[in-house]
């Protein structure tokens, strides 16, 4: 059983930074595929950004040179460092888990709220 708990929301401007934190434990850190979704209030769940066990990183093309995603395997920690901010990007983020021979995420988080303000 994979652990995976969001840190790091809060209420900020449009155009400030915020760095989301994703703490995973149970299993072996180093194996799995973690990835960053977020569902905007009244949407559908999205994807954010992901990174593999070998550090390749993928982000969808909203969050593109604003949002960079990184892992820290001496503390089983993946971070989501989001600058440039707008109200588009109010969400609740989650973070999920897989192996990297799965096509679907097997563990979620339970999210964080972040609200960009304009």
């Amino acid at each position: 059983q994979v652990q995976l708990v969001e840190s790091g929301g809060g209420l900020v401007q449009a155009g400030d930074s915020l760095r989301l934190s994703c703490a995973v434990s149970g299993r072996t850190f180093s194996s799995y595929v973690v990835g960053w979704f977020r569902q905007p209030p009244g949407k559908q769940r999205e994807f954010v950004a992901s990174i593999t066990t070998g550090g390749s990183t993928n982000y969808v093309d909203s969050v593109m040179g604003r949002f960079t995603i990184s892992r820290d395997s001496a503390k089983n920690t993946v971070y989501l460092q989001m600058n440039s901010l707008n109200p588009e990007d109010t969400a609740v983020y989650l973070c999920a888990a897989r192996k990297e021979f799965r096509a679907t995420y097997e563990y979620w988080g339970q999210g964080t709220q972040v609200t960009v303000s304009s």
